[in-house]
């Protein structure tokens, strides 16, 4: 599970690491604590995803990359090389102007939208065929140019706001783990 966004505290609080604050929720629930493994540019942590019924315990690893959000994909290829894990094995969280904040939807596969987080991914896994949880940031109003909408520091209620979406995005992680994309879809994609 990649979530994606930018390090340190001058983005912390934007609208574009709400990959992050998804995967540390999760990680939260799970008891994990992420450690710097500058090999792979990422912050990562291990986790369980305890067993439901009907289903076993599953192994996460959770990535947080730790270069800016256009260089993301090295990270994850990283990671996922030293781990064997298929790209279609991978899930990224990231955020999506064209939702409403308040909105997710759950798919795999596809283009990167002119997302520079899931470009980089496409061009360092050679596909774009990983799951992609979208959290919805809404666009700007006016004239704002997008990247200053979603690295703008947010406003204590949006922000407020965005971490429930975030908390929300971390059950989509969880059920598609689970109960797999159609269910998931079903769901979450409302």
């Amino acid at each position: 599970m990649v979530g994606l966004g930018n390090p340190g505290p001058t983005y912390a609080f934007t609208r574009h690491n709400v990959g992050f604050w998804a995967v540390d929720d999760l990680a939260d629930r799970l008891g994990a604590s992420f450690a710097l493994a500058s090999r792979h540019s990422a912050a990562l942590t291990t986790a369980t995803l305890p067993p439901s019924p009907g289903f076993d315990a599953i192994k996460l690893i959770l990535v947080k990359p730790t270069t800016f959000m256009n260089l993301s994909g090295r990270a994850v290829r990283s990671v996922a090389s030293f781990h064997k894990i298929e790209p279609t094995r991978i899930i990224a969280i990231h955020d999506e102007l064209d939702l409403e904040p308040g909105r997710l939807r759950i798919k795999q596969g596809g283009g990167d939208n002119g997302h520079n987080g899931l470009k980089s991914m496409r061009a360092h896994l050679g596909t774009g065929d990983f799951f992609r949880i979208r959290v919805g940031v809404g666009r700007p109003e006016g004239r704002q140019p997008a990247a200053d909408w979603v690295l703008a520091k947010l406003k204590p209620a949006d922000a407020d706001a965005l971490r429930v979406d975030a908390a929300v995005a971390a059950d989509a992680v969880e059920s598609l783990v689970h109960h797999g994309l159609d269910a998931t879809q079903n769901r979450f994609n409302k």
